[in-house]
């Protein structure tokens, strides 16, 4: 996304509106201009990628949208810098100085430590490392030494749509509150929102159901006791997943310190399913974490009958929507709900056992990660009907399949 000082926006009244550019001859042609610049870059210091992008941008009144393509190129989506050095510079810088420590402070005495190092270096590394490539690694963990090693150049017109969409998440830098209203939708739709909303830990309060849609108010950055700019990220996250909902809109209030006075305004925001921006987000289910991602893949290696399911119905609980992040379910016809509850905030647990106790689903098992500081979230377990796994680095699914067979061993005694 776009730091604060690229974002361009007019005010309409009461109303703001972030620049967007026109995907026309002229803005893929600069577009196209500057990813040149970073495939003729490739294998060269940042700093020359610096100085050619400069040299792009000349004296021209849009330098600031040069800018900001330019820092969406060097996302780790497009662009990767690497440290490139025959050893960690930290330790090469220590070992020349340690070397020249009262040696003659001559050229002719610095160009042999250097060549003493390389002779040193070759020994220990078993390849022969060049005195240029010691004087070249010395700083080579300065940002303007770092090397463009890799860059996937996206389509002209791709870096345009990205650039609009990034002016619009910038909004959301600082708003006070959002209200989405989602109607009419296919109910996968609403799952891949609500699991992003989720996996963006957004303070959330939803009403509604699939059948009628949702209504969705979310506390923006500016709402908090202390602004956060980590959280104002967050919800700006949010966006190109909103995307790929068919029918939506959403306004939201936002408090912008005027150029003039100095003083903190209200403004307002609105976007809607016809605002023609384009999401880079895949339209697939996302992952929560690598907790999840790393328990699906070793259950696949395990030999049961119980099979894993990633699809999970929506359980409207009052004031949200919970979404598990599994479900377990046996050929006989039993079937149990798991979510894994990793390294959340104190806020947020509380919301998490919250939903849970009322949700009153004794089908629940909650896999609790022992890094959690529950007493400190002031989360307590008592009238909680979901069953309780303890992990602590990593959830291992012999743990849920010992709690399923226990469960098993269970109804056979009721039965019996």
């Amino acid at each position: 996304m776009l730091p604060s000082d690229l974002l361009l926006h007019r005010h309409s009244g009461e109303e703001l509106q972030p620049k967007r550019l026109p995907i026309d001859k002229k803005h893929l042609a600069m577009a196209t201009d500057l990813i040149t610049v970073f495939r003729e870059a490739k294998g060269k210091p940042q700093s020359e990628l610096d100085r050619q992008l400069q040299e792009l941008e000349g004296e021209n009144t849009d330098y600031r949208i040069k800018r900001g393509l330019a820092h969406l190129l060097r996302a780790e989506a497009f662009s990767t810098f690497e440290i490139v050095s025959p050893l960690d510079p930290q330790a090469l810088r220590q070992k020349v100085f340690a070397l020249s420590a009262g040696s003659a402070s001559l050229p002719q005495a610095a160009d042999q430590t250097l060549a003493t190092i390389a002779t040193q270096l070759s020994l220990e590394l078993g390849y022969e490392v060049l005195t240029d490539q010691v004087r070249s690694g010395l700083y080579a963990d300065l940002n303007e030494n770092r090397i463009l090693t890799q860059f996937e150049p996206p389509e002209p017109e791709a870096l345009l749509h990205r650039y609009n969409l990034s002016q619009v998440q910038g909004v959301f830098y600082k708003a006070s509150q959002i209200r989405i209203n989602a109607h009419r939708n296919d109910p996968g739709e609403y799952k891949l929102l609500f699991r992003y909303l989720k996996l963006f830990g957004l303070m959330t309060y939803i009403e509604g159901d699939a059948d009628h849609g949702f209504t969705i108010a979310i506390d923006g950055p500016t709402s908090l006791f202390k602004p956060s700019n980590r959280y104002g990220l967050d919800i700006a996250k949010l966006i190109p997943a909103l995307l790929h909902v068919t029918k939506w809109n959403l306004a939201a209030d936002l408090l912008l310190k005027d150029p003039y006075s100095k003083q903190e305004k209200l403004r307002r925001f609105t976007l809607a399913d016809t605002c023609g921006l384009v999401s880079h987000y895949p339209a697939g289910k996302p992952y929560d974490s690598m907790l999840e991602f790393s328990f699906a893949d070793r259950w696949d290696s395990l030999k049961t009958e119980w099979k894993l399911e990633r699809e999970v119905d929506l359980i409207p609980i009052p004031g949200s929507v919970m979404i598990p992040d599994f479900r377990l379910v046996h050929p006989d016809g039993r079937s149990f709900l798991l979510e894994i509850v990793g390294y959340w905030r104190p806020e947020y647990l509380r919301k998490k056992f919250y939903q849970v106790r009322q949700s009153g689903r004794d089908d629940l098992i909650l896999a609790i990660s022992e890094r959690l500081n529950l007493e400190k979230a002031g989360v307590k377990f008592t009238d909680t009907p979901a069953q309780l796994i303890w992990f602590k680095d990593k959830l291992l699914p012999k743990s849920v399949l010992s709690l399923l067979e226990r469960n098993e061993a269970a109804e056979d005694l009721n039965r019996g």
